[in-house]
């Protein structure tokens, strides 16, 4: 499942094609995808302009003028691409393909025709060969059951080691699991959650409590560890994301942030630490992989 890195890189490839342009029309080849279509959804955004295209956590939201939000969410398979409005040539873009080498469009369940301002006539399609994905509207977008109860964006102003210091008080948790709850971080998945922990040294099974002081502050670990997040993601979108999956990125080109990991998938391989003689070790927690130095990433450790 693509995580947020991957999801920001798709809403930077999209936003040039669809912001400022009119849904001139909307096919639907199927009743559902995870969850049935709104009732209405094509006669809902026809005609409208896209004025947004936003993120929240691992969402992505199309605000229309005059009109409800679209909530997208990908699931494990979903894509879009943009072809030109015949759909002779080749795409004009790829802001999500996975499993490329499927050109029968036997996946495409959605597709718009576009009006852009200054690129004229488009066509946008959506592809999910395992239908995870899902489509939906809100006239609000914050208040939507997907949206309502998440927590700060780990990009945003809001995250903080303060912040995690006052959701993590007092509970025995793993620190792992404490991340992935995205009622305390919004967006956060196993593979940046990881590579964030090795990064501030804390061992995944580190209970969050033990990251907090006695007077409810953040320990030096926690200090790390709210810098590492956001850093290891800045770096992974400015990569493109990870080609986990074949993800691709805006321009078709694979992600490259794989490249840069220090320990996820890295089990048995020497600690990248400087000066670290560990090597990397891989638990499973709730039927995920954790990766981590067991000598740079001590349980419990707070200095």
């Amino acid at each position: 499942m693509p995580e947020l890195p991957e999801v920001e890189t798709v809403r930077r490839g999209l936003a040039p094609f669809l912001e400022g342009a009119r849904i001139m029309r909307v096919g639907l080849n199927r009743a559902d995808l995870r969850f049935p279509f709104p009732p209405g959804f094509a006669e809902a955004i026809s005609g409208k302009r896209i004025l947004t295209v936003g993120r929240r956590a691992k969402f992505l939201l199309i605000g229309l003028e005059a009109g409800p939000t679209i909530i997208s969410h990908l699931g494990m398979t979903g894509s879009y691409r943009f072809l030109a409005a015949d759909s002779q040539g080749p795409a004009l873009a790829e802001p999500s393909r996975y499993r490329p080498g499927d050109a029968t469009g036997k996946h495409d369940h959605m597709e718009w025709g576009l009006d852009h301002p200054r690129l004229g006539a488009l066509t946008l399609l959506y592809a999910d060969p395992r239908r995870f994905g899902f489509i939906d509207l809100a006239e609000d977008a914050d208040k939507s059951p997907w949206l309502s109860d998440l927590g700060p964006e780990p990009l945003g102003n809001g995250f903080s080691a303060p912040m995690l210091a006052q959701r993590f008080a007092g509970r025995k948790a793993p620190v792992k699991a404490g991340l992935l709850d995205q009622r305390v971080v919004a967006g956060l998945g196993n593979i940046y959650v990881v590579e964030a922990l090795h990064r501030a040294h804390i061992h995944p099974e580190t209970p969050v409590g033990a990251l907090v002081t006695k007077a409810g502050g953040p320990t030096a670990a926690l200090e790390r560890l709210a810098e590492a997040v956001p850093a290891v993601l800045r770096e992974a979108i400015a990569a493109g994301g990870s080609t986990l999956r074949d993800f691709r990125a805006a321009d078709g080109e694979l992600g490259y942030f794989q490249h840069s990991f220090k320990v996820y998938g890295r089990e048995g391989e020497p600690c990248p630490t400087p000066g670290c003689t560990g090597t990397i070790a891989r638990i499973v927690q709730s039927g995920r992989s954790s990766f981590f130095c067991p000598v740079c990433q001590k349980r419990g450790r707070q200095g």
